[in-house]
């Protein structure tokens, strides 16, 4: 009876002590993540220093680096996949959640959140048999038309920025949906039963009420997407171009922070090349940590905001 007694005084301290340990092993992981970026940027931050960041030269054999175009594509293609998938999401996430039957949404948003399993080297080889030569089409089709435009000028390769957007939006699109689905579905049935007795259509209760009250959930969707379009490799790296370079035209061929990393860092055998490439990751996780650090600013004041119109 006196060791039951004993285990059990111990058991909350020992609980709050592993939760801690845990929850500061996170913190410890992402730290030690940046210390060693860091560390092993120092050549090329001792070469380039900011001039690294604003600079388009990347030369392996004169050595001389500038990361620009890989922060513009990177930045560029995942602002154009998320406007591209946050609609297609959205709106197949109030369609599954609103509209359609019970019976029907659950299973087919059960092949949804399959499409999240697909590696996406996958997504890269079918964008490359079947996106890539539909590309060359269009480009064929509006260059002619359209052409004078910076936007849609250049040649038609097929591979570019605009395709590794629409590949980036297939690939995130899985997680907008599954979310916001999640999150209207949460939605208190009693909001959509008060603005339908007031005379509200099914539309103006939608747009109005539910959409509104799981907008910080909604808004958690897009991050959650944004962070992986921004760390995505493979698929990117396969129809981008990777072409270090930036052009107004969106069928030009771009480059990513994180191709650049996949294609080159096995052929970095200078020492200043190899931290080039270390800096540019320090980078990425620079920029996916204050993406991050925006985003839960973002949702806390939406959050904060919906919480007093519900008051």
């Amino acid at each position: 009876m006196r060791g039951r007694t004993v285990r059990r005084r111990l058991g909350d301290p020992l609980f709050r002590f592993l939760s801690l340990v845990f929850a500061l092993s996170v913190i410890g992981i992402a730290v030690t993540i940046a210390v060693i970026l860091y560390r092993d940027s120092a050549l090329a931050r001792a070469a380039f220093g900011w001039n690294f960041l604003w600079t388009s030269t990347w030369d392996p054999v004169a050595l001389r680096f500038g990361a620009l175009p890989f922060v513009y594509g990177t930045l560029a293609s995942t602002t154009i996949a998320i406007a591209i998938a946050l609609p297609l999401g959205l709106g197949a996430a109030i369609c599954l959640a609103e509209l359609m039957p019970r019976r029907l949404a659950d299973p087919l948003t059960f092949l949804i959140e399959l499409l999240v399993a697909v590696p996406s080297v996958v997504y890269g080889l079918v964008a490359v048999f079947v996106l890539v030569p539909i590309m060359r089409d269009v480009q064929a089709v509006v260059q002619p038309v359209l052409g004078f435009i910076p936007l849609f000028g250049g040649p038609a390769y097929g591979v570019g920025l605009l395709t590794a957007s629409i590949v980036l939006a297939v690939m995130i699109v899985p997680f907008i949906i599954a979310v916001s689905r999640e999150v209207l579905l949460a939605v208190p049935q009693t909001q959509r039963d008060a603005a339908l007795a007031l005379g509200a259509t099914r539309w103006e209760t939608v747009r109005d009420v539910v959409v509104p009250y799981a907008r910080s959930g909604i808004l958690g969707s897009v991050f959650l997407a944004l962070a992986r379009a921004l760390g995505e490799t493979m698929a990117v790296t396969m129809v981008i171009g990777n072409r270090p370079e930036i052009s107004a035209s969106l069928f030009a061929p771009a480059y990513t922070m994180a191709a650049v990393l996949a294609n080159e860092f096995t052929e970095a055998t200078d020492a200043v090349y190899l931290a080039a490439l270390v800096e540019i990751g320090l980078l990425l996780f620079a920029i996916t940590l204050v993406v991050n650090g925006v985003a839960r600013l973002l949702i806390a004041r939406v959050g904060a905001r919906v919480e007093v119109a519900r008051a």
